[in-house]
């Protein structure tokens, strides 16, 4: 795989990356013919991502060996799989800076419509994969199939729960964080579905070499090819519980999560915009709408948050405080950083405006709504430890008045499906919106169902609580109901395991808060 290019050379690799996302012709300097291929350079996959309108992201990352220079790959986008009816065709760059990523930000196709896109380098072709532009911004309102997903852990299970989404053929994927773990293989590893041999990731090099272990899976890789992505980071991508620039090695972490914000770049389908900030300091806050239907609005709550109450130097951040963290309270404490949350509050100002999204999707990392436990403690690392920054965002979805709110999230590897009160702390107050928090897709909860029923006892605004299955959410949206299923598996220690429905819930439209579905 590519190694890593010196620090100086960044601004050099943002302006090569928006450079290079243009869908047409590298300038001749950059081109250069394909090696000879004694591998397939397609073996990490393709992706789409970013659906608009008139176009989407093409991405794939190639397999060659260390040392390749800059290549150029030829890519095209048809109406049918055998590519009799090609659309669009051009060329991009694959620069060994940019680890041989390749990101094409393709633009006018058709609204609201399939196609089909691969890449080739040399006499090599890509698999084939299928991509869904959104429908135009006045199309009449019509029916979207969402799948999201988090927290992908490599030992702790395989990835049938992508084969399964795959085929439950959804229009777009949402995945809200922790597409890779930066942990090494424990000494001790009874119990593991799998093992790897890399280490724990702390370099440019070590994050390529994780993310090239994930995509070498091949139900992963189906699950891309299946339609296009919208994607954001949760804290693994560079260290557990990491907040903003506070890590747990103050002096190396600055380097460190540079270093993993670039490797996420190379390795997901996000448009060159993503980089307006710098190649270490990625914008991943933006809104995806599809139609008049659903507005998603992505948020980035690791880059901008403040530091978690009452951290001790050095710790972890994933504190649980009791009583008398005064701290915790501070009304300036954010999750999202006071410029995220008035670009948040401007968003859904804007999908109230002549009902402009039938339904506002926030899609952030974690479970927004509250839990009491039973022992007292708060955990600080989600909304429980931001309690003033959740209220100004309850205090936006309730002034802004958007048709329809739904929260979406992930991050704890258990079932959450919750009422959004406007106050959380009276569960008399009105019911403002819905959540559905998801499993994980492999990662283990380290909790007991005894443990959630309790906490569950203690917060009637939760409807559904479990901890005990790995899986994804399905989401059918249309304009008068929303309709979630939580799929989980019955073991995904196996690569063979089968798929299930836990349970069903509807949104009714203009009626916040879940149901349960008999059906």
């Amino acid at each position: 795989m590519s190694r890593a290019a010196p620090p100086a050379s960044r601004r050099a690799l943002l302006r090569l990356a928006a450079a290079t996302a243009a869908a047409g012709t590298l300038p001749r300097w950059a081109w250069a013919a394909a090696p000879a291929l004694a591998r397939n350079p397609f073996a990490l996959g393709i992706a789409s991502g970013d659906p608009a309108p008139d176009g989407v992201v093409l991405w794939t990352r190639l397999a060659v060996p260390e040392g390749t220079g800059a290549l150029t790959v030829r890519w095209e986008i048809a109406d049918d799989p055998a590519f009799r009816r090609i659309v669009q065709a051009g060329q991009a760059g694959a620069l060994p800076a940019l680890a041989h990523s390749v990101h094409v930000e393709v633009a006018g196709l058709a609204s609201g419509r399939w196609y089909c896109y691969r890449f080739m380098l040399g006499d090599a072709v890509s698999a084939t994969g299928r991509t869904r532009t959104a429908p135009a911004a006045n199309a009449p309102d019509a029916r979207l199939r969402l799948a999201f997903a988090s927290c992908q852990r490599w030992e702790h299970g395989y990835y049938a729960a992508w084969r399964h989404l795959a085929a439950d053929a959804p229009d777009l994927v949402a995945f809200l964080g922790d597409y890779i773990y930066e942990y090494a293989t424990p000494a001790d590893s009874t119990g593991l579905a799998r093992t790897h041999a890399l280490r724990h990731a702390r370099t440019l090099d070590d994050y390529r070499d994780r993310y090239a272990l994930h995509k070498s899976d091949p139900d992963l890789q189906a699950a891309h090819r299946a339609c296009a992505w919208i994607v954001t980071w949760d804290d693994h991508e560079v260290e557990n519980d990491y907040a903003d620039d506070a890590g747990r090695d103050a002096q190396g972490f600055a380097a460190r999560r540079a270093a993993g914000y670039q490797a996420f770049y190379e390795h997901m389908p996000l448009r060159a915009a993503a980089l307006a900030a710098g190649m270490d300091h990625l914008r991943l806050y933006r809104s995806v709408a599809w139609g008049r239907l659903a507005r998603f609005h992505l948020l980035d709550d690791r880059q901008y948050r403040a530091r978690q109450a009452c951290r001790p130097p050095g710790a972890s951040g994933a504190a649980s405080v009791k009583a008398g963290c005064a701290e915790l309270q501070a009304p300036e404490r954010s999750l999202l950083g006071l410029e995220q949350e008035r670009w948040l509050d401007g968003a859904l100002a804007r999908d109230a405006e002549e009902g402009a999204a039938r339904w506002s999707v926030i899609a952030q990392q974690t479970l927004f709504s509250p839990r009491h436990y039973p022992s007292g403690v708060t955990a600080t690392d989600n909304w429980d430890g931001y309690p003033a920054a959740r209220a100004r965002l309850l205090a936006s979805v309730r002034q802004r008045q958007p048709r329809n709110t739904v929260l979406i999230g992930g991050d704890i590897h258990q079932n959450y499906v919750c009422a959004v009160h406007a106050d959380p702390e009276r569960p008399g107050s009105p019911v403002l919106a819905s959540e559905f928090c998801g499993t994980s897709i492999t990662s283990r909860s380290g909790t007991t169902q005894a443990k959630v029923d309790a906490v569950v006892r203690r917060n009637p605004h939760v409807l559904l609580a479990d901890c005990e299955h790995r899986g994804y959410v399905l989401a059918d949206i249309a304009p008068q109901r929303w309709s979630t299923q939580l799929r989980v598996l019955d073991d995904a220690a196996r690569a063979d395991a089968s798929i299930s429905t836990l349970a069903r819930f509807v949104v009714e439209d203009g009626l916040p808060g879940p149901m349960r579905d008999g059906a």
